[in-house]
């Protein structure tokens, strides 16, 4: 159950606050797991019940992962593989360009190599060969001896492309995690699997793995695991690779849920400890330290890195830095790496900021959106952006060769891979899942396809109204350090796990600050109803809160809060409790996200 906790207007989209009010024995669970009952409620809200989901919430075990056995084709995949590497034949990896694919290239590279096998790996330039395999990458691998293909992250759409490999006499294996492509007929929706020698997917609905939540590199991740294991090899020796199926879990913003908790809770360990060249280079390139690396940094910091590479270059920077095992050539492509990250966050601030203008000339519930000139590599980050300033659905396009590209990102409320299905007619080429998609199509459909997905389009206000949902209405004075510390028992945070929201009521701003060259960090001294004091930091949002408060409660107000003096102004705020540690001295604060 969720009860109405506030409704507000926000300057781009309607935004609801609920509070979440789900039931349980939380004194009970608070004593039989030696927590909190504040942790007992937040698991609860979670949907994690019974004593031993709990359980294993609280402590993930690596092996609790499903047996890679249960995967349709992974019998016969590891037969194949077990016969080729013995005959030393030829074997190719093709990949994705993205982190994801790029993990899942490397683990299986890496592994195959240790195995034995004669094996390569090819990153597919994202302009000259677009995503997944082509007949171009089939015929030069024929030309070149490959005996088999091997697919990661990409293949379950590449139908005709499988066939023409076959028609060569290549044997092919596909690796993937993406949804498996569809047509409707009179007797309901026939499924298009590739005729591959093997096809591992747990999206495949005769496919009798449980969680269907896997990345691409977990797929093959499971795929070396199962090989091994069948060379009589220790599961120790697989789980060094964790750190890259972990990278590439969080970066591919899977459900962390079920088995991706597990894999990135286990792996953020393991990469604390991890002693591969190219992986440490690249974090000390981000200068991060490595004791306090979290899901945010491999997110936000190194996936970047990885991704634009792919981006505004070519992914086998990346993966060669991955391989590499020279410290000293790892430094100098780690560090090219986050160069090209930085290109990328200039170029991508220029595009959203394009985005947007062009967005506030509609009025549609699916925004399709045309940027002649952006970088294709970055249309799927720039519609992101744009998602979350509208909370619609976002596709945007921009001029390729011969035809226009992009990418999409949608809300809960909207799958995007399904509504595509509706048009694919408009489409030379498209594939992708519920949040996210990718699209080519000849320039003259782009009015069309903005036309078509509108008319066809069932989202109501209430979807595209944004849902903030408060875990608990938490006064200031209950906050403590054993409870901030408690609480990274519920990390990693990500989608499925997102991390706790708490509010409270009638803040006063007893002094206020603006900090930052940018002037883009408030640090606030805030009082509550009991009288109760706490530091409170807000990022980003600036401009916005000094707008709010200037509107409601007037300059002279403002001018009191700086000068630290009496003022009138009072707010609702939600926010995470953290630690600031500055100078040896250690302090409890809040860090406010949002505000009315």
């Amino acid at each position: 159950m969720v009860i109405p906790f506030l409704n507000l207007m926000e300057k781009n989209m309607k935004e609801r606050w609920y509070l979440q009010t789900k039931k349980a024995d939380f004194n009970e669970i608070s004593r039989k797991f030696n927590i909190s009952p504040i942790l007992a409620r937040l698991i609860r809200n979670r949907d994690v019940v019974g004593d031993e989901n709990i359980r294993n919430y609280l402590s993930a075990n690596i092996e609790r992962l499903s047996s890679p056995w249960l995967f349709k084709d992974m019998d016969r995949a590891v037969d194949i593989l077990k016969i080729k590497i013995a005959a030393g034949n030829k074997i190719r990896i093709i990949c994705d360009y993205d982190v994801d694919g790029v993990c899942s290239g490397y683990i299986l590279y890496r592994s195959l190599k240790n195995l034995g096998a004669v094996v390569d790996v090819v990153v597919p330039h994202r302009i000259e060969d677009g995503y997944g395999i082509n007949e171009n990458l089939i015929k030069k691998a024929f030309d070149q001896g490959i005996d088999t293909i091997l697919t990661c992250d990409n293949g379950i759409a590449a139908y005709n492309q499988v066939e023409y490999a076959k028609s060569l006499g290549m044997t092919v294996i596909i690796t993937d995690h993406h949804e498996v492509p569809y047509s409707e007929t009179e007797n309901g929706r026939e499924y298009i699997i590739p005729k591959a020698d093997a096809v591992v997917n747990h999206k495949q609905k005769d496919c009798n793995y449980p969680f269907k939540e896997l990345c691409g590199a977990m797929v093959a991740l499971q795929l070396i695991s199962a090989l091994s294991e069948s060379y009589g090899v220790s599961k120790r020796d697989v789980y060094q690779l964790l750190p890259y199926a972990t990278l590439a879990t969080i970066c591919d913003v899977v459900e962390l849920q079920g088995e991706n908790r597990i894999v990135v809770q286990c792996g953020l360990k393991m990469i604390k400890k991890c002693n591969d060249v190219g992986l440490n280079a690249l974090i000390d390139a981000c200068e991060i330290k490595k004791e306090n690396i979290d899901s945010y940094h491999l997110g936000f910091v190194l996936g970047p890195c990885i991704n634009a590479s792919g981006r505004l270059d070519t992914a086998k920077r990346a993966m060669e830095l991955l391989c590499e095992t020279d410290r000293e050539k790892a430094d100098i492509l780690a560090k090219s790496l986050k160069e090209l990250n930085d290109e990328r966050k200039d170029m991508t601030e220029e595009g959203t900021r394009r985005a947007i203008e062009i967005a506030k000339n509609y009025e549609d519930k699916v925004l399709v959106i045309y940027l002649n000139d952006c970088h294709e590599s970055i249309a799927g980050i720039i519609a992101g952006r744009v998602r979350e300033m509208y909370n619609k659905p976002v596709i945007v396009l921009t001029d390729a060769k011969d035809c226009v590209k992009g990418s999409g990102r949608s809300i809960e409320e909207y799958d995007m891979y399904e509504e595509l299905c509706k048009v694919k007619d408009l489409f030379l080429k498209f594939g992708g899942h519920k949040m996210a998609a990718g699209v080519s199509l000849p320039k003259e459909n782009i009015e069309l396809l903005r036309k078509r997905l509108n008319e066809n389009s069932t989202l109501t206000e209430d979807d595209l109204c944004l849902k903030v949902w408060i875990d608990m209405q938490l006064p200031i004075e209950y906050i403590s350090m054993n409870l901030v510390e408690e609480l990274k028992t519920l990390a990693p945070f990500g989608k499925g796990n997102e991390k706790p929201i708490f509010a409270d009521k009638n803040l006063k701003i007893k002094k206020l600050q603006i900090l930052g060259k940018a002037g883009n960090v408030l640090k606030l001294t805030v009082e509550n109803s009991s009288n109760y004091r706490i530091t409170a930091i807000m990022f980003d949002r600036t401009q916005e809160f000094m707008g709010f408060i200037k509107d409601k409660y007037g300059q002279e107000e403002i001018n009191k809060a700086l000068l630290g003096q009496n003022n009138s102004i009072t707010f609702m705020a939600t926010f995470y409790p953290t630690i600031n540690e500055f100078r040896g001295n250690i302090d409890l604060q809040i860090v406010i996200d949002r505000f009315c």
